[in-house]
């Protein structure tokens, strides 16, 4: 069956239930809050997941606090539930935002960088060419026909 353009551009279709990431996934970074959420039996992670899931790019400190975690024993509980570090999860998910913000919105790239979580528009561009193999500005472009 052929992926639909979300699955190409984002990557994949996700996981399947209940199977841990595998590394390929994680380092393909299809690892998704949503994907991740039914395997997880923790109630702080699953509080973290869907936090991650429904609001704006946060840190592991905000994360932590939030579930009464020091970010360090969250870190290590995600890691050992979940085989994701949180990092790299919170990554994609900005990364993610900042897609679809490019593919739905005229904003500037630069603002959506800011939206996204990104302090610099520099380390967007270089963290967006890395996950999506080309730039915002490219993939923001219709397909030429």
């Amino acid at each position: 069956m052929p992926a639909s353009s979300d699955q190409a551009r984002f990557g994949g279709t996700g996981l399947e239930e209940n199977a841990p990431p595998s590394k390929e996934l994680v380092k393909n970074s299809i690892v998704s809050p949503e994907s991740l959420i039914p395997q997880v039996k923790e109630r702080r992670l699953r509080r973290v997941l869907e936090r991650i899931e429904a609001g704006p790019p946060q840190t592991v400190r905000e994360l932590a606090r939030a579930v009464r975690l020091s970010p360090a024993h969250l870190q290590r509980l995600f890691k050992h539930e979940t085989g994701v570090h949180i990092s790299d999860l919170l990554a994609e998910s900005k990364l993610r935002n900042a897609a679809r913000l490019l593919s739905t919105t005229d904003m500037e790239i630069k603002e959506i960088a800011y939206l996204a979580g990104y302090q610099h528009h520099s380390s967007f561009v270089r963290a967006f060419q890395r996950r999506f193999r080309q730039s915002p500005k490219e993939y923001r472009q219709p397909p030429a026909a």
